[in-house]
């Protein structure tokens, strides 16, 4: 079994045990699949996306790196939504994620994924998502580099339309 399969079987029994022992979960849970969902998801996504246009015009750009993470993360939420899964887990989506592009389930790229999440991000210098969400969240700095900004963006553009695509299919 895969290193994602894994992941995925430990997310979903760490909610089961959790939601034993209370109402809440910080895992993976089986739901019903819903495209209605899905197209909530989206419209969260686009929602961030347009507060990271906003943030950035207001040169709040430092900010604009955490919402276009979670207009990314609300993607994948859609996609999650559309096959049956809800996540209150960062890695446990990722994983999901993972999990479904091995089973030819969904049209993604890895290394799309890989871009958003910590894992496997192909150069050396390049940062994923989170990373960058990381940085302008809990570190002083004030101003993204505006190349890095267009970069985040164009991601978070990429996925959006991806993710739509996928809730269509």
């Amino acid at each position: 079994m895969s290193h994602a399969k894994n992941k995925v079987e430990w997310c979903l029994r760490k909610a089961e045990k959790e939601l034993k022992e209370s109402d809440k979960h910080r895992g993976l849970v089986k739901v019903k699949p819903s495209v209605k969902e899905a197209k909530s998801f989206i419209n969260k996504a686009e929602h961030y996306l347009k507060a990271t246009t906003y943030l950035k015009e207001g040169n709040f750009s430092d900010i604009s790196a955490s919402t276009a993470f979670f207009s990314m993360y609300h993607c994948l939420l859609a996609v999650s939504a559309k096959f049956g899964f809800a996540s209150r887990n960062q890695e446990c989506t990722f994983a999901l994620m993972y999990s479904l592009i091995e089973d030819n389930k969904v049209d993604l790229e890895k290394e799309l994924i890989d871009r958003i999440s910590s894992l496997d991000v192909e150069k050396k210098d390049e940062k994923a998502s989170i990373e960058l969400r990381e940085k302008y969240q809990y570190g002083t700095e004030l101003a993204m580099e505006d190349d890095l900004y267009k970069d985040l963006f164009e991601l978070a553009k990429k996925v959006l339309d991806k993710t739509r695509e996928i809730i269509e299919e």
